[in-house]
């Protein structure tokens, strides 16, 4: 398998990392727009750096980067920019006949007359309005392939085909105990991505309803998360899982929430207000008096620290995962499928911080098994489409197992005071 990996930042620099451990590639083209960050990215890697090429990259010109997959001989295009560059990417590698594999989907758009109660444009939309031309093509585009979305689906799917008969509701459940010396607000995910999915209208799935929208932050709950992280207060976030469980697992109804914190949800709330987040670029005066046109989130991001840079200052441990209730054999049967990622660890291991490696290392192994052709397919698919166990199994004997803790079936917590450090 030959890939090309576009976008060489936090989580891009994890996956080379975890790849360059793993021999089911012959190349990995390592590509960014800014070069020098391809080049430090492949350079880190030292004696391994033998099978990875770096090379510059836009991520928004569809007919480079085809042009690109074609040179190399790329099989796959492994997506590791932020969702404004999810489309020309998708279109790239379906113009080049590659497959395509991304951790997060094509943008949404609220509803112009009703965003807080009817969907508009959904998260993915746009790619699956071309699936019928990836099936046509005989290539695989697998979207949502991370570990919130992917891992959480994969989850979800596992727990349809072995742990229950009947599925009441699936809850995708995220939170952590990180903190951040020396900070005071320092997301430990891409600020772009975090504002846009924390701030854009919640989705939420109900078989007898279809799929409809919430205020931000609506439906606070109480989740005892594992590990030694504790409760956490979560709330409902815009997220993948509850566009694409749906589609390939059966379930009442279908949920995200984030355990974010009232500081956190604060300063979100605070950026929305002063319209700083938004991608509209406005007119400010440059350094020779002339006007130069920016995006007050681009702003933002520019404003904060890195999160890849943070994994030294980081300490606790981040938690994904995916809360299952429904039936089994006739009795109420109630789950939680996680995977616990200690800071300490990842950074010792493999010198990236927990949030960003925990992300990473999904889309490495769904790579390993779409080279092995355990997983195959065409079209345009989500994680849950494909069988869960072989991922499992693979997670594992990458050294990061997952876990399950059977649980009483009850109902959720009342929301208490503010919840530890936000996770992304």
């Amino acid at each position: 398998m030959r890939v090309l990996l576009v976008g060489a930042g936090g989580v891009g620099s994890a996956i080379t990392k975890i790849a360059a451990r793993r021999g089911f590639f012959d190349r990995f083209v390592v590509a960014d727009y800014d070069l020098a960050r391809a080049e430090a990215a492949v350079a880190a890697l030292g004696e391994a750096e033998q099978r990875f090429t770096a090379c510059r990259a836009d991520a928004s010109d569809e007919e480079e980067v085809a042009r690109l997959l074609t040179e190399h001989g790329c099989d796959v295009l492994m997506n590791a920019t932020d969702p404004r560059f999810v489309m020309p990417l998708f279109n790239a590698a379906l113009a080049a006949g590659a497959h395509y594999v991304d951790m997060a989907m094509s943008l949404s758009r609220p509803h112009p007359a009703d965003p807080y109660g009817t969907c508009g444009v959904k998260l993915g939309d746009e790619q699956f309005e071309r699936a019928e031309e990836w099936e046509k093509s005989g290539r695989l585009a697998l979207v949502g392939m991370g570990v919130e979305p992917g891992l959480s689906d994969v989850f979800a799917r596992y727990a349809a085909d072995e742990l229950f008969d009947d599925i009441e509701e699936i809850g995708i459940r995220d939170g952590a105990d990180l903190t951040v010396e020396g900070y005071d607000f320092a997301p430990s995910f891409n600020i772009w991505t975090t504002i846009e999915e924390c701030l854009n209208p919640p989705v939420v799935y109900e078989r007898e309803r279809g799929w409809y929208t919430t205020e931000p932050f609506s439906e606070p709950e109480v989740f005892d998360f594992p590990e030694g992280i504790g409760p956490v207060e979560c709330v409902n976030v815009e997220h993948e899982e509850v566009l694409l469980v749906p589609r390939w697992v059966g379930a009442r109804r279908v949920t995200f929430k984030y355990g974010l914190g009232d500081d956190f949800i604060g300063k979100l709330g605070t950026l929305h207000a002063l319209g700083l987040d938004s991608t509209e670029p406005v007119t400010v005066r440059g350094e020779d008096g002339r006007p130069v046109r920016v995006s007050p989130r681009d702003v933002v991001a520019a404003c904060l620290p890195d999160p890849a840079t943070l994994g030294d200052r980081m300490t606790g441990r981040t938690c994904a995962g995916t809360w299952v209730k429904g039936t089994k054999d006739g009795l109420p049967r109630e789950v939680y499928l996680y995977h616990v990622v200690d800071n300490q660890w990842s950074m010792r291991e493999y010198g990236s911080q927990a949030v960003v490696w925990q992300t990473a290392v999904n889309p490495v192994v769904a790579l390993e098994l779409l080279a092995s052709d355990v997983w195959s397919g065409s079209g345009v698919l989500g994680p849950e489409a494909l069988p869960p166990r072989p991922f499992l199994d693979l997670l594992t004997a990458y050294g990061s197992p997952w876990a399950m803790r059977e649980q009483d079936p009850s109902p959720a917590l009342p929301a208490p005071a503010p919840a530890p450090a936000p996770n992304h």
